[in-house]
């Protein structure tokens, strides 16, 4: 199985995390620097490292404005 975790490059604008930013600091969490989101896919199936690698490419990331990570998870059992 693997994650593929999705996030803003940096510059781009985050408006989810500048709300979740904002939100905080009205809480009282007045130390909080810069909050940012990301989304992560759990892909399963006979797939390697590569092929998640093109199905990044062709859909799950926008590489203009997004990086992506790929984790392989070892599942416990």
């Amino acid at each position: 199985m693997f994650e593929v975790r999705i996030s803003y490059k940096p510059g781009v604008q985050d408006t989810e995390g500048e709300s979740t930013l904002q939100g905080l600091k009205i809480l009282g969490f007045k130390k909080v620097k810069s909050v940012g989101t990301s989304k992560v896919y759990r892909i399963e199936g006979d797939y390697s490292k590569k092929d998640i690698e093109e199905m990044c490419r062709r859909l799950l990331a926008n590489p203009v404005s997004q990086n992506y990570e790929i984790v392989e998870v070892r599942e416990h059992k």
